[in-house]
């Protein structure tokens, strides 16, 4: 069986509040989407205004963009990075089929 791998996905909602943000502050770097070790489940999402580098892969939509760095990819294959706006707050959220468990904050998981 063929096991396709694709880039994470950014909905609309995400790039449209990223580029709400770069309105607001006048900051319009782009959003980074790295996967790092730690975290109480093995591995944590670090999402925060960046500049982009030579590996990065650019996810862009009318000029704002999201970056994942070559060692994050492989950990956000087929994932999608979303915008929620709910009542115990507003934040980015990546919903990642790799991850095998997630802690209750949203931004810890493993493999």
């Amino acid at each position: 069986m063929l096991t396709l791998t694709l880039p994470p996905r950014v909905t609309d909602r995400a790039f449209q509040r990223l580029a709400e943000i770069a309105a607001q502050t006048g900051d319009a770097r782009p959003l980074r989407v790295a996967v790092e070790g730690g975290g109480c489940s093995g591995f944590q999402y670090e999402i925060r205004l960046d500049e982009a580098g030579p590996d990065d892969l650019v996810l862009e939509k009318d000029g704002v963009q999201v970056l994942v760095d070559a060692v994050s990819l492989p950990f956000l294959e087929n994932a999608v990075i979303d915008f929620s706006d709910e009542l115990i707050g507003a934040r980015f959220v990546v919903q990642n089929p790799n991850a095998t468990s997630s802690c209750g904050c949203g931004t810890s998981f493993s493999m």
